[in-house]
Parts: structure tokens; sequence; C-alpha cells
């Protein structure tokens, strides 16, 4: 079945779509399952929170087997993709619209962008036509699907009122009364819907009825909760006794009048209208846009009654990113909710020249909007600041407060009416209104990819941009996807309609390899324009040490950086740069997109790195770079040491003064930092290539490569390790040139190319020779032997670790001695000497458990379970193989697990136990196909077999 045409069902009963026919999903707990995943479509779902939503927090000791039965069933429903396995659980990955709950949030959100109501009513119809009943009406009784399901429902009534709104405002009123009069029955304290009908009946001529109405819901209030209408009603209530005049219907002509629909008191004097021009051919925002629509319609509802509670939006982001454009393009759209004016002031906190605006003029500027004399304006600033409040309070007013500096510069300019909402836009995240003032914060970003593609051909022309596609790729990453970049080299590219796209990105690349060049195509001609200028005004607001803080962070290898090795880039301790790392993401100069890792985007990097070479001199340069790469060895060097205990040192030299490693204790706390730091740390190796650390370059190279061998970054590996080699040969370290080859023939082998691994072994072996390293000479000899395993040369493998064995008691090496102990049994049992392998498979078991390596024990584990087989007693291979099963779940390494768990599919195929060996074989097939391995495809051949 193909994917694309499936639409998984939510609103109504629980079931499948493939085209117009309906494939119900039989079974309530599948049902539940699948409802639970297509709710949170797109992202993962742990286990346990599946078990407890399906089970309804009662499951069964079997809940976890059953779980895993149902999504292969929904797997075949669905298709085999459409169900994905993930780090923290099981995801839906069907397109987004292929459930009707995303489609229906889709035409929604369309139906808030037109301002004609019968272009608004298109969308809106098409909405809710997709529900057919009670969401989820088939798994009522569960308890968290019952809340999801009362959620949907509250969704369907406001587009249900949204829909009524447009009705109205096209003048159906007289065919809207049955149907108010309906859902006003079926939500008799919902004033929302009470308020439509009222004006439905006023303008359908029945002023008795409406006033009727008004009395009966103001009886149940007061009779059933104790309550009065609010003030939206009772306002509505006084204009429909005195027959207001703004209560008429629109004109043909004037389907936008809005004073009906809120039937405010009218404003004395003018009403302000200070928006400035909106950005033309403005894109994308969409979610930030729902969510400042989401905050009106709570303010709405929740604060009508609460005098003095203001609702107030912060909407912060880095220099560039669009929040004045936000800002002005939300309030246009949504200026129609305040009939009573918009008010707008460019605080010129961040502005280049002039200096912030004070709030009293600020303040000045409004009342001269409301046309307030200026014999009636006091001296005082402070009594200026209570005429504001008073002249607002009461009404309805937008109060739009652009570029603010600090939390100082804007508290006298709000007001106290809780029917008006602020809207400021700053680089500081304000934290001190939005924990005094309840301030809703909304961070603006930078624009997907889509967004700015979709930005680019509102002004380019989208036939301009098909012409070069790949340079259009290349531009928006130039421009880091910031909105005021995009603008600037589309501006550029619109003055010059003759020249390809592909000439512009070239200038693009040109000027970033010029150190203080890389930003001057990103001057539009002005400073509110020019990028340099606009990132400027942020860096100048800083303290000395965040500035030095700032600076330093473009010498980074990237994409992110943690606290502590921050501070060794600044050469301070870890208390030390927290506040200043602190300072500034608050200004937005620095992102933290996950808890305490820090970045930034290209051009801000850029701009960063030109001051660093202007401001800092180039030693001071040169041992912040060293200091952080010895961060990373130092710390990569104790990681990989606690992953694998048996571990030489790579390193003992002294790490550059100033240097703060990570102290790291224990297995899950290594493989943790290696895993958040393995792109930094690929990075890092070829930053230090790139500066001529050649030494910290091979010798980090080789911290890394237990990591990523064993969880199978062998691309990665290899890339890593031929840098090591180059920085090698450079300084002529044999040593180091050993180690690389060691690397490049471990992947090289995981690769698939086992001659290159042979030819790269031997090289490292000749190497450890002349260096007289017998315990990697030991090293090597196992992994010779391993190598000519894998081509099944078992007969030529045997000697090199029989070799390994002997070199390794020479040494007194312990946990050598157990490695070629494990060797040297499976090479015997794949020769036929089965007895005899047994023993050395068990004496190695022995001295692996004696030294605590748990890795190490799972493989003698495997080779036990691998020689029970043989020898024909599957029971006893079975158990083998589920020890060395735990401890690799245990050790979170995935491909030995899918290893085992292939043997153990074996076993159990031995055994008559199809069923079993089935269940193995797919566990170990979904951690292959996640790893794209070249194993999958033999275990797929296997469960083919197996039918």
């Amino acid at each position: 079945m193909e994917v694309a045409a499936i639409r998984v069902r939510l609103l109504g009963p629980v079931d499948v779509a493939e085209g117009d026919r309906s494939r119900p999903v039989p079974g309530l707990r599948r049902k539940a399952l699948l409802a639970a995943l297509a709710l949170h479509a797109g992202d993962a779902v742990h286990p346990d929170l599946l078990i407890d939503i399906v089970w309804d927090g009662t499951p069964p000791a079997t809940a976890r087997n059953s779980l895993q039965r149902h999504i292969s069933y929904l797997r075949g429903v669905l298709g085999r993709a459409a169900i994905t396995v993930r780090p923290h659980g099981y995801a839906l990955d069907l397109p987004r619209e292929a459930t009707d709950l995303h489609l229906a949030r889709r035409l929604i959100g369309e139906s808030r962008q037109p301002a004609e109501p019968a272009e608004r009513a298109v969308p809106l119809r098409a909405a809710l036509a997709l529900w057919r009943g009670r969401p989820l009406a088939d798994l009522a009784g569960l308890r968290w699907l019952d809340e999801q399901a009362e959620r949907l429902a509250g969704l369907e009534l406001s587009a249900r009122e949204a829909l009524l709104d447009a009705r109205l405002a096209l003048g159906e009123h007289g065919s809207l009364v049955p149907e108010l009069a309906q859902l006003a029955a079926e939500h008799p304290y919902r004033e929302q819907i009470h308020h439509r009908l009222m004006l439905a009946l006023y303008r359908a001529g029945r002023q008795v009825d409406a006033l009727a109405a008004y009395q009966r819901l103001r009886e149940a209030l007061a009779t059933d909760l104790g309550v009065d209408p609010g003030p939206a009603l009772r306002e509505l209530h006084a204009a429909i006794l005195r027959q207001d005049a703004d209560l008429a219907p629109p004109a043909p002509g004037e389907p936008h009048r809005v004073a009906a629909a809120r039937c405010g008191r009218p404003p004395s004097g003018p009403v302000p209208a200070q928006l400035p021009v909106a950005v033309r051919g403005f894109v994308g925002r969409r979610p930030e846009l729902a969510r400042l629509d989401a905050l009106l319609r709570s303010a709405r509802a929740a604060h009508a009654d609460q005098p003095g509670t203001l609702p107030i939006v912060v909407v912060s982001g880095t220099a560039g990113a669009g929040k004045t454009a936000l800002a002005v393009h939300w309030a246009h759209r949504s200026a129609g909710e305040f009939p009573d004016g918009q008010l707008h002031v460019d605080l010129r906190g961040f502005a280049g020249h002039g200096g912030p605006v004070d709030p009293a003029t600020a303040i000045r500027g409004f009342l001269d909007a409301f046309g307030v004399p200026a014999q009636r304006i006091p001296v005082e600033p402070a009594a200026q600041a209570g005429l504001y409040r008073s002249l607002l309070a009461g009404r309805r007013v937008l109060v739009v407060l652009d570029n603010a500096r600090d939390a100082a510069q804007v508290r006298p300019l709000l007001p106290a009416a809780p029917g008006c909402l602020v809207l400021i836009t700053s680089r500081n995240e304000l934290t001190p209104l939005v924990v005094s003032e309840g301030a809703h914060p909304l961070t603006l970003g930078l624009l997907s990819t889509p967004e700015s593609r979709e930005l680019l051909a509102g002004r380019l022309g989208a036939d301009r941009l098909a012409a070069d596609p790949g340079a259009v790729d290349d531009l928006i990453a130039r421009c880091a996807r910031l909105p005021l970049a995009l603008a600037v080299v589309a501006a550029r590219a619109a003055t010059r309609p003759g020249f390809p796209l592909a000439t512009l990105t070239a200038e693009l690349r040109r000027a970033a390899d010029e150190p203080h060049a890389a930003l001057d195509p990103f001057d539009g001609g002005d400073l509110a324009t020019d990028l340099r200028a606009v990132f400027s005004w942020s860096y100048r607001t800083l303290t000395g040490e965040a500035a030095r803080m700032l600076r330093l962070l473009s010498l980074h290898p990237g994409p992110d950086v943690a606290a502590p090795a921050a501070a060794s880039l600044a050469g301070r301790s870890a208390p030390c740069v927290k506040p200043l790392l602190a300072e500034l993401t608050g200004a937005h100069l620095l992102g933290e997109p996950a808890p305490g890792r820090y970045a930034s985007h290209d051009l801000l990097d850029r701009y960063a790195a030109e001051l660093a070479h202007t401001h800092d001199d180039a030693a001071d340069r040169r041992q912040a770079r060293h200091r952080v790469l010895d961060h990373y060895l130092h710390t990569a060097d104790n990681a990989a040491r606690l992953l694998d205990p048996h571990r030489d040192p790579i390193t003992d030299s002294v790490p550059e003064p100033g240097t703060v490693p990570t102290v790291l204790t224990g297995y899950a706390e290594a493989l943790a930092w290696f895993r958040a730091e393995k792109p930094v740390l690929l990075a890092a190796v070829a930053q230090a290539a790139h500066i001529g650390a050649d030494r910290r370059a091979w010798q980090l190279a080789w911290t890394l490569l237990d990591f990523l061998d064993v969880h199978a970054y062998w691309h990665d590996l290899a890339a890593v390790q031929e840098v090591a080699m180059t920085a090698a040969r450079r300084l002529g370290d044999r040593r180091g040139r050993a180690h690389a080859h060691w690397g490049l023939a471990r992947a090289r082998a995981k690769l698939g190319d086992n001659e290159d691994a042979h030819r790269h072994f031997e090289c490292a072996l000749r190497l450890f020779e002349e260096t007289g390293d017998r315990t990697s000479q030991a090293h090597t000899r196992l992994n010779l032997a391993w190598v000519l395993d894998r081509q099944g040369r078992y007969t030529e493998a045997l000697p090199q670790a029989r070799e390994a064995l002997a070199l390794y008691r020479a040494l007194g090496h312990v946990a050598g001695q157990a490695d070629g102990l494990n060797a040297i049994g499976w090479y015997l049992t794949h020769l036929g000497e089965h007895r005899q392998a047994l023993g050395y498979c068990r004496r190695s078991l022995v001295l692996h458990q004696r030294t605590g390596d748990r890795r190490r024990a799972a493989q003698a584990w495997d080779s036990l379970g691998q020689v029970h087989l043989d020898l024909g007693d599957h029971e006893q291979a079975t158990g083998c193989y589920r020890s060395a099963l735990a401890l690799t779940r245990e050790l979170s390494i995935r491909y030995d697990e899918s290893i085992v768990l292939t043997h153990l599919g074996s076993a159990r195929r031995a055994a008559g136990d199809r069923e079993g060996a089935r269940a193995a074989w797919r566990g170990a097939l979904t951690i292959l196909e996640r790893l794209d391995h070249p194993d999958a495809d033999a275990v797929r051949a296997r469960l083919a077999r197996l039918g």
C-alpha cells in the first residue's frame, strides 16, 4: 500500500482511510495505540507512555510484548516505514497531513489569513467537514484519550464560532438564528455564543428576542453559577437597548466593519492607527502567528472579568530575525480585534544613533495620537502615565512597543486595561517582564529552508529560482536563513535581473574567505540594512567580559559548545563563564538549542570572528584554540578509558594553562558525553590539523576510535583517521601513523573492505614493531586475525591469535589474554574443534568477569553460544546468547546487539522455535536498517527463508 495514500482519521471513530475507502482497525488497544501515535505525529513517544495510554494506567505484565505486536500489526496496515523506532520511542512518520487532525488545523490556520469573510469561510467549512462525530468516538473510557477528545471537540467549536463570525460579517444573520439558538442550548454558559445569537436576532429585526435571550442567560448564570454576564455581553445589551447604529449589519461594500461585533462604547476623539507599513510579501512564521492568535483568544476568554490583568507578549530574537516584521504583520492582521486603536512606537533600544526613546516621550506621543489637548496634559511624567492609562481604560487598543532595550523602558508604557494587548519586540529576552508582569515570551528563530525559499521567490520570482535551484540552496545557506540577510541579498539580485544567481553566490563565497570582508555583501545601503551595523548595536550593549567571550567563541570548531569548553576557550573557570553565556543568550547573540549547549548562526559567527581579528592579537587567539583543543583531547582520553578500562592513555602532555577538562565518572556519563560532543569532536580534529596542531589532531582522532567504532559511526571514523594520518606524516610521528593505520583498518573492515583493512593493519604492525610497542603489536595481530575471520579464513586467523596471546602473556596483560583466548576458541569451533574451543572460551569469560570488562564478557558469552550451538546444545546456546544480549543492551552497543540477536535467531531456529527465531532476526534487522548496514541483507534473507 502507498503510504502517501493513507490518512489516519481521529475526528470521529478511529480508522484508516485509503482514498474514499475506510479500513477499520480492529481491537480497542490497537485503535488506542494508533490514536496515541497519530496525536503525536512526527514525534517519538516512549513505550512506557504508550503503554500507560493504551492500557489506561493498569497494564498487564505482558504489555510490552503486546505493544510490539500491535506495532507490527499497524505497520502491516500503514506500511513498514510509517512507524519508526527512535532513541526515545516509536514515531508515526506519515506526512503531516496524513491525519485528519493536521489537515483540519492547517485549514483553520488558513482561515485566519484572508481579510474577506467569504474567503475565511471556505477553509473553515472544509475543516468542519472532517469531523464525523465525537473525536476518538470508539475510545471512550480511556482517560488520556478522553482528554484529547475534549480538546478536539473544543477545536471544532472554535472553528464553528469562527465560521459563524464570517457568516455574520457576510450578512447571514437571519439564517444563522436557528443554528445559534441550538448552539446556545448546547453550551448554556458560553457567552461568546450568546453574544452572536443576540447580535443575529437584533440584525434580523428581532430586538425583543435579542433582549429576551440576554435575560435568560443572566438568570441562568445567576441561578446556576452566581455570576453576572461579562462586560462584552453587558455592553451589547446596552447597545441593543439604545439601538446603536454600530450594530447594523455591514453594508455590501463594507465587509470589515467590526464595531458591531465588538460592541464597545464608541471612543471619543480620534482612533489612532499608528502601525507602520507592513512588510511586502511577508512569508512564513506560521507557528508564531498561530501562537499570537491563540494568546489573543485566551486573553479575551481569561481576562475579560479581571480588571488590571493585561496580556503582554515579548517577541525576542537575534538581530535581523524579523521581529518587527512579524509584529507589524500580525498587528495589521488583528487590527479588527482592537476597534479603539493601534498604537506603535519605535523605542530605539538598539538603534545605532539617537539613543533609546525615553518612556515619557513615548507616552506624550500616545496622548497626542488620542487627540488630548495640550492644556489637558499634566507636566509631571507620572501624571502623564496616569492619564494615558485612564484614557485606555475600558478600550480595546493594541500597543506595539518595538525595539525595546529593557524592562525599565517598557514598564511605564503598559496600560492597565484588560481589553488591551501589548506586543513588545526586543533583542533581549526581557525576563523581568515574564517574571513580574506575567508576559508571554515568544522567541523568534531563523527561517526554515522552505520559508527562506518562499521569501526569495516573493522578491525574485519563482521562475528565476527554478533556473538554478542549486545556487538558491547555496544562497540560503550562506545567508544562514536570517531574514535580513536574505532580504539584502534578494535586493542585490533584483537590481541585477540579468545575472544568474550563481554569480551572486560566488560573490558570497569569495567574501566568506576574507576574514574582514565576510559581511560586506550584506550591506543594504543604510544603517538599518547593513548587517554589520545591525549586529554591532547588540554587541555594544555587552559587558567587556561577555564581549570577549563572544569573540573567542568564533574560534571554537563548532557547531555548538558546552560551558566547560567555553571556559577553556576563555581560560576561565566554568562558574565564571556561565553568567557571560547567560548575558549572550539573553541578548540573542547566542542561542541555547539544548540545555547547556550554545550556538550562533553563521553570520553572527563571522561577525564575531571579524571582531576577534580586530580586538585580540594572534597569540591570544592561538592560545585560546589550543586550550579548547586540549579540553577536548584530555576529556576524550578520560572518556575513552571509561568506555574501555584496559585502554592505554594516548597522551602524557600537560594541557595548555587555563584548560578546564570535563571530569567524567563512569561508563554511562562517558558515553553520554561522546554522544553529545560527537559533531564538535569531529570538527575539532579537522581544526587541529588546519591550524598545525598536528599532534593534537592524531591523538584526538585516536581517542574517538572506540566510540565511533563500537557505535557504528564508521564513515566518521574513516574520515578522522585520514586527517590523523596526514597530520602524523607531517610530524614524522611513526606512533601517530601506526594508530591512524589501525583506526583506518577498523573503519574499512566495518564498511566491507577487508582487503584494505588487512593492508592497513599490516602497516600498523610494522610501525609498532619499529617503535617497540609490544602491546599494540598484540592488539594488531588479534585484529589481523579478526579481518581474516570476516573473510572466513579461520586457518590463517588462528596463528595470528596464538601469536597475540603469546605476546599478551609475556607482557602480563590479563585483558589481552582474555581477548586472545576468546579469539582462539572462536576460530577453533569454526574449524570443527568444538570441545577444545569450549575450554578456551570459558577461560576467556572467567578472565573478563575478573577484570570487570562487560563488553568483552558479552563477546565471550556470544562465542560460547556459538560453541554450544555447534555442539547441538540449543538451549545452552540460547542461554549464552541471552547473557550476551543483556550486557550489550546494558552498554547501549547497538551493532553488537544486532550480532547477538542474529546468532540467537539461529539458535532458536535450530531448536525448532520459528517464532523465537523470527523475533530475534526482526530485532537485528531493525537495528541494522537504522545503521544502514549491509549485514541487513543477510538477516532479511534469513527472515525470507523462514517464511
